[in-house]
């Protein structure tokens, strides 16, 4: 009962939104200008975007090799693939979906899988930060006006929630250090505890990387392949061929935001948020909205298409050795 009606708030945030954004939009006309799209510019992002995915199986093998674990990439991919693919379906379900596709195809452990996957977050946050502080810097006079409208009257708030967040997460991990081996004496707490175990065994399977400089390179990969995978988009409408790189940024960070929020793949934040975002570039508010749609509609569909593939193929595919290349 707990997840559906954590599916239906998520579905009803979206939906408000969606309407919100395209209550005064002509969606006829929009949906006949996005109809005359050069779609050799979609294929283009479709490919693009793949480098990007293969390049975030191949850094999440870096993170399972100090624990033994050497699944294919291939399969990793896949599982990559299928995360992407249950985010659309159930927000933050992907993280969970794909240790649970690289455990059945390569009988990786999932605690220890789900512990790298939380890795990879906590970095990813931090690129993110980082391209955050790099669009501010360059663009500084457009996004100031554009987040203290969109946000002004909620950054307290949020400082507040991320500051006691990381203060909470750390006092968590102190107790739990200090005090699981009298809690371990219970059997269903010794359960959870060997679970969590395994888990920051996966978090902290980042110290032993053999290849670290190959991390911080796919993490640079990945992050330049997202940026060109939207980029390449405003060549596909004659309006927006003229954005320029530093829009092509906006929607990177603007977008990665959206995309986080408690919604099936950031369907109705992504709209409302790099809608409003390329006003500041001089784009109607409408050409903004079909902007924003049509990028996201075309990522859209190529992961429920990658994503639905690899998942048909995990099914027949039979569960390898787990030290398997």
């Amino acid at each position: 009962m707990k997840k559906v009606i954590q599916y239906l708030i998520s579905l009803i945030i979206a939906g408000g939104l969606l309407w919100y954004v395209f209550k005064d939009i002509n969606l006829s006309a929009m949906f006949t200008q996005l109809a005359k799209a050069d779609l050799k510019w979609v294929i283009v992002s479709g490919l693009v975007g793949l480098v990007a995915h293969i390049a975030r199986a191949l850094r999440w093998k870096i993170l399972l090799q100090p624990l033994n674990y050497r699944p294919s990439t291939f399969n990793t991919t896949m599982a990559v693939l299928i995360g992407y693919f249950a985010n659309f379906i159930f927000p933050r379900m992907g993280e969970v979906s794909r240790c649970g596709s690289l455990q059945k195809t390569d009988d990786v452990p999932f605690q220890k899988s789900f512990g790298t996957v939380v890795t990879e977050r906590i970095f990813d946050v931090v690129c993110l930060l980082i391209i955050l502080s790099l669009n501010l810097i360059l663009e500084y006079d457009k996004l100031k006006g554009f987040i203290m409208t969109q946000f002004g009257d909620k950054l307290t708030i949020l400082s507040i929630v991320l500051v006691v967040g990381i203060l909470g997460g750390i006092a968590g991990v102190y107790l739990f250090r200090k005090y699981q081996e009298r809690l371990s004496v219970n059997p269903i707490l010794g359960k959870i505890i060997g679970f969590v175990n395994g888990l920051l065994e996966g978090v902290l399977s980042i110290r032993q990387m053999a290849n670290p400089w190959g991390f911080v390179f796919y993490s640079v990969l990945i992050w330049v392949m997202y940026f060109f995978s939207g980029y390449v988009l405003f060549f596909a409408i004659p309006e927006t061929q003229n954005l320029g790189t530093l829009a092509g940024l906006t929607v990177l960070t603007v977008g990665s935001f959206a995309i986080a929020t408690p919604t099936q793949g950031g369907i109705g934040p992504y709209h409302y948020l790099v809608g409003n975002a390329m006003v500041i570039y001089g784009l109607a508010q409408e050409k903004g909205i079909m902007l924003a749609t049509f990028i996201h509609g075309s990522q859209m569909l190529s992961l429920l298409l990658l994503g639905g593939i690899s998942f048909l193929i995990t099914l027949f595919v039979k569960k390898k050795s787990n030290e398997a290349v």
